[in-house]
């Protein structure tokens, strides 16, 4: 059944340079991916477009990345699971493209996450419909593994503060923004290069 799906959903999956003109397009339609339409949710539908525009003209691959990259003897897709409402895939799309745009063995397919429940369903977190979820799989459409919704230092930042806090505000989100900036895109590409070669 999961065969099924992932294939279904890698026909269904757009380039990320798709992505960024769907997003763009709703915007100027004053309107999110997703379907739940707010000014909140649009707001930082507005504000994560920004971030990505920074991020894909100011992000830098690491030469460790780039010679892992370089030694890869398989080819795999990166299946994401994103909205772009959502702060951690802004965060973390640019880095993925950017380690895709480095090698023609990774090709980077995004879905919605509202218009795919099927799949989400499939990849939770901690029963959650957590979002970005990277899904690796190989060229016979087998999942290799998956990874999100976001790098282990900032998890841990979530987990503690929810741990002291109770739940997600937005003190925690900012502090989350803040720490993306500081480690531009290192934590990821490290956990994402680390799957790839225990694949």
């Amino acid at each position: 059944m999961i065969d099924k799906l992932i294939t279904k959903s890698l026909k269904k999956g757009i380039s990320y340079t798709s992505y960024r003109s769907l997003i763009k397009d709703l915007l100027a339609q004053k309107k999110s991916t997703g379907k739940t339409q707010t000014e909140t949710i649009l707001n930082f539908s507005i504000l994560n477009d920004k971030r990505m525009d920074r991020l894909d003209k100011t992000l830098k691959i690491s030469s460790e990345t780039l010679k892992s990259m370089s030694l890869l003897k398989k080819k795999f897709t990166f299946l994401v699971i994103a909205e772009g409402w959502c702060g951690d895939a802004a965060q973390i799309l640019p880095v993925l493209n950017k380690i895709a745009q480095t090698s023609a063995k990774i090709d980077l397919k995004i879905v919605l996450r509202d218009e795919n429940p099927e799949l989400m369903n499939q990849f939770l977190t901690n029963g959650n419909q957590s979002i970005p979820k990277i899904i690796i799989i190989d060229d016979n459409n087998n999942v290799i593994n998956s990874w999100g919704p976001r790098p282990s230092i900032a998890a841990k930042m979530v987990l503690d503060y929810k741990e002291k806090n109770g739940s997600i505000d937005a003190d925690l989100k900012k502090n989350l923004q803040l720490w993306y900036n500081k480690d531009k895109g290192v934590n990821t590409q490290e956990e994402i290069i680390k799957l790839l070669k225990a694949s």
